[in-house]
């Protein structure tokens, strides 16, 4: 495979129809990493970029972080990849069990560098580095797989947070 944008149109994680995203938005087309992130030479590739971007471009990180469900295969590889520790994030608390909404420890003051597998608007990242932030915790980047291109990365930029994708959607349509 010579690029991530192209392992992404081998394995099928284009499509093209009529599809409602998270955001609410009606697209012509979706982009299903679940694909991707469940086969494990492209979710190495994944986690190999990621690891690389933090290390190009020195990004100090003492935990990687996601929000279930997409970005747990691709935030455990890149806990893999660079030995930190994982912060899962719950899109909402339970009411049953130990009742936490982060699983993981943490220590207040500690940095997490969050994943995510497709961004849109940045809504529920944006949710969940609030929640991060509440808890004292510091966020200032987030690395997608695919920026959709479609208002993300001006979200988290307004919450002093910058996006880094691996492939924006323009590359995946051309």
């Amino acid at each position: 495979m010579n690029s991530l944008a192209e392992a992404l149109k081998e394995c099928g994680a284009v499509k093209f129809g009529d599809f409602t995203l998270a955001s609410g938005k009606k697209s012509r087309y979706y982009i299903d990493i679940k694909k991707a992130s469940t086969d494990p030479g492209i979710l190495k590739l994944i986690a190999q970029r990621i690891a690389g971007i933090i290390k190009s471009r020195s990004i100090h990180a003492d935990y990687i972080g996601c929000v279930a469900l997409g970005g747990v295969p691709i935030a455990a590889a890149v806990s893999l990849e660079t030995i930190l520790p994982l912060i899962i994030l719950r899109k909402e608390t339970k009411d049953y069990g130990i009742k936490e909404q982060i699983i993981g420890d943490f220590i207040r003051g500690k940095s997490v560098l969050m994943v995510e597998d497709v961004a849109t608007t940045g809504g529920s990242v944006l949710k969940a580095i609030k929640t991060l932030r509440d808890e004292g915790l510091i966020v200032s980047h987030v690395i997608v797989v695919v920026d959709r291109e479609e208002g993300a990365s001006k979200s988290l930029a307004d919450a002093d947070v910058e996006l880094i994708p691996l492939v924006r959607i323009s590359e995946l349509l051309k």
